[in-house]
Formats: C-alpha cells, sequence, structure tokens
C-alpha cells in the first residue's frame, strides 16, 4: 500500500489488488479496502495536528457498495471536522475505472504523542 499526503487534511491510500488479497469468493476481502481507508484518515489527521500530537482510530465505518476483483484501487480521505480532541473525516474507494466501491466516515481521537 503507498499512502500520500497531497494537502494538510487529504490522503490518499493506493493498492493492487490480486489474488494474495482475495476473499473465497475471489474478489477482494473487505479488510483491504478496511486497511486502505483507516491509514489514509490516519494519514490525513497527522497531517493536521501540531508538533507532539498524535492519533489513534475511534471508529471508522465503511460501506461496500460493489465487489472489487483485481486491479488497483484508491481510497481518498478528507478532514470534515478537526477539534481539540477528536476529528471527523470521510472517505471514498475507487476501483481502477473510477467506479465508486465503498465509502466511509470515521473519528479519530488526538492523542499526546509516545516519547520513545
Amino acid at each position: 500500500m503507498e499512502v500520500d499526503v497531497a494537502e494538510s487534511g487529504r490522503a490518499t491510500a493506493t493498492i493492487e489488488v490480486g489474488p494474495p488479497l482475495h476473499n473465497p469468493n475471489g474478489v477482494a476481502h473487505g479488510a483491504v479496502l478496511f486497511a486502505m481507508v483507516d491509514t489514509a484518515m490516519g494519514a490525513a489527521t497527522m497531517s493536521i495536528l501540531e508538533e507532539g500530537q498524535a492519533c489513534a482510530s475511534i471508529e471508522v465505518h465503511l460501506r461496500f457498495l460493489r465487489p472489487v476483483g483485481d486491479g488497483r484501487l484508491v481510497a481518498e480521505v478528507e478532514v470534515l471536522r478537526a477539534g481539540r480532541r477528536v476529528v471527523q473525516l470521510e472517505g471514498r474507494v475507487h476501483d481502477a475505472s473510477g467506479t465508486l466501491v465503498a465509502t466511509a466516515s470515521g473519528s479519530f481521537a488526538v492523542i499526546t504523542a509516545a516519547a520513545g
């Protein structure tokens, strides 16, 4: 998976789906899409935080709209609202042809980064 933060509050995650990422029905496993969205949401959240802050998923809701076979998937997410303690986000996952295959919403907690 590749993650990119093109601008503050927005991030994308991309992955190439093939047989190793399929479920027993021969389509992309739902956990693949979930990992993409969760990772992109974390990157978008980190892009707006101050030095010494980090984030953690509170909840991520993913709606599967259609099955995905092989090929490139792109998850695009954006911060909707950034509070002092909670960041709200939304996202969309498209296949290589641009077809919308899933939508997402999520909340991330703003926490103090662990020293280390």
